[in-house]
């Protein structure tokens, strides 16, 4: 399994990263264990979880993922072989359970590590990620910014302390962001300047075939700020494997059990998935290696978040690590983003 840097940390991090939001909806504690067990086995170290997982979010199995998680790590022994990355979740609406509806301020944020370094059963997380923005502003698909002069927003100067608090206590080792924008991105990377505090190493943002916004503004930070990408979605929830293609909603799949998960839906999404399926099968890829292949291929990528619900689709995603895509492939893939250009932000 390739290695790639985790920022200027000097953590050398597997291309393939585990995802693990079904843990506990989806998948049961046995299936989250055979899933690990076979992750690490392929090479794969790092491992993403966040507090509120799993998704869909609800009251009765938040923190499910991360319990799993420790529990494994409890039995395993293989802590310091690992680098566990989580997240301390936004404002959301529905959220109200989770510490009484959540916010990145000092409190909350010191609250809820704590809380995930009991969960998983450990003195310290590696990487510790601010799942998405306290404050308006784009993202989870949306588009079209528009400013609020009157807003209730924790400052990034609060919650970076927070954090720079944390790491100097040991209970976590290094920054991420989550779902961030450039702004706020040079933001933290602004204040860790000159501050002295931690300074961001990786950035997790959605990014697949259907959806590359990432290159708009991002990319160049990733390249010249060391803030790689942790990409997350790159099958788009299973969309670019194919399966949903022609109206067919497979059973147990998650698009089919859970209507919410609409972000990769509709006529342009569908044109374009079934375009870049059609191009894998003419050179004998499966769709879903085709895609995560492509996505382990770009250079401010520095892992590629891949989750299953089966140990089929593990096997099918984690090989993607051997793939390699030819320059033909690559050009044909460049054609098709030029008419189906971000279908789904």
């Amino acid at each position: 399994m390739e290695t790639r840097k985790l920022g200027q940390t000097g953590l050398d991090v597997s291309l393939i990263c585990l995802g693990t939001m079904t843990w506990g909806e989806q998948n049961t504690e046995q299936e989250a264990f055979e899933q690990l067990d076979y992750a690490t086995a392929q090479g794969i170290n790092f491992i993403d979880a966040a507090e509120m997982y799993p998704v869909p979010p609800r009251a009765e199995t938040q923190g499910l993922t991360e319990t799993y998680l420790g529990n494994w790590l409890a039995r395993r022994g293989r802590r310091d072989d690992l680098v566990i990355a989580s997240k301390v979740a936004g404002p959301g609406n529905g959220l109200t359970y989770l510490r009484g509806g959540p916010r990145l301020t000092r409190d909350h944020v010191r609250e809820a590590c704590e809380q995930s370094l009991r969960r998983l059963k450990t003195d310290y997380i590696d990487l510790y990620q601010v799942h998405w923005p306290d404050r308006n502003t784009n993202f989870f698909g949306k588009l079209g910014y528009s400013h609020k002069t009157e807003e209730q927003a924790t400052p990034i100067e609060e919650t970076l302390d927070a954090l720079n608090e944390l790491v100097t206590e040991g209970k976590i080792r290094h920054v991420g962001l989550s779902n961030e924008t450039p702004w706020g991105t040079m933001r933290y990377l602004h204040l860790a300047e000159t501050r002295g505090w931690p300074r961001p190493v990786s950035i997790q943002n959605p990014y697949s075939l259907l959806n590359r916004t990432f290159e708009q503004g991002l990319a160049e930070i990733a390249h010249r700020e060391q803030v790689g990408l942790l990409a997350y979605s790159p099958l788009a929830f299973g969309m670019l494997s194919g399966k949903y293609l022609d109206g067919k909603r497979p059973e147990g799949a998650r698009i089919t059990l859970y209507k919410r998960f609409s972000r990769y839906a509709g006529e342009r999404a569908e044109r374009a998935t079934a375009a870049y399926v059609a191009l894998a099968r003419e050179h004998g890829l499966t769709p879903a290696q085709l895609a995560l292949a492509w996505v382990n291929s770009r250079s401010f990528v520095t892992a590629n978040i891949i989750g299953a619900t089966s140990m089929e689709q593990l096997r099918e995603n984690i090989g993607s690590a051997e793939v390699t895509l030819d320059q033909t492939v690559l050009d044909a893939l460049e054609e098709l983003h030029r008419e189906f250009t971000y279908p789904c932000p």
